[in-house]
């Protein structure tokens, strides 16, 4: 390869972000700029990078993908025996990225984490396709198996098993919501002079917003 990894690089050159232009609720600015991704058509703009990390400080990283969003936090689903699920029951605390390229912007995201509803976990469980449902209960998340061929045998029972019946939502799967302290918005700039508005909850709930420098 003749080009060296220190050499890539790219100016930022899109849009600017100023505090007169952004929404004082940084969830609604949220809910704007996703808008904005979704109508720029970009693959997966709900695609995040979830971070956790251990008591003793081993931080670990993975995309998940957000599943709903509002004043309260933002949603995703899992497997509560998951390697991610055992960090934030132990360790309540969260950070999310979203990394929209197209539109050089960049989400961050850090709070801290409890678990939904129940009830808002059927919701969203029944309204997934039928072999998603399946893969909740085929699928030993994190756990090590033998092979690809014992997924789908234990699929194919599963589809046997529950033939023309509903799926119940497995006690082991449902919803955790982060809830933010501080949620950053980022748009590139030529020269690295990127713009960071950084959103801050102040004890009584509301937000204050701050730049910090690039």
């Amino acid at each position: 390869m003749d080009l060296s990894i220190s050499d890539l690089r790219r100016d930022y050159t899109r849009q600017s972000l100023q505090e007169t232009e952004v929404n004082p609720n940084p969830f609604n600015q949220f809910q704007t700029w996703f808008e904005q991704a979704l109508l720029a058509q970009l693959p997966e703009p709900n695609a995040m990078t979830l971070a956790t990390a251990t008591p003793d400080g081993k931080p670990s990283a993975r995309m998940v993908l957000l599943k709903n969003f509002d004043q309260r936090g933002f949603v995703f689903y899992t497997n509560y025996q998951s390697y991610k699920a055992q960090d934030l029951t132990i360790n309540p605390q969260a950070a999310l990225v979203f990394w929209w390229a197209e539109l050089e912007r960049q989400v961050r995201i850090q709070g801290k984490v409890e678990q939904v509803s129940a009830q808002e976990s059927d919701e969203y469980y029944y309204s997934r396709p039928l072999n998603s449902r399946l893969g909740a209960w085929a699928s030993n998340q994190s756990q090590v198996v033998e092979s690809r061929e014992i997924l789908e045998l234990r699929l194919q029972e599963l589809k046997t098993k529950y033939d023309n019946q509903e799926v119940p939502r497995p006690p082991h799967w449902g919803g955790f919501r982060i809830i933010p302290t501080t949620i950053e918005f980022w748009q590139g700039q030529p020269s690295r002079l990127h713009d960071r508005l950084n959103y801050r909850r102040r004890d009584d709930g509301t937000w204050f917003i701050e730049r910090l420098s690039p």
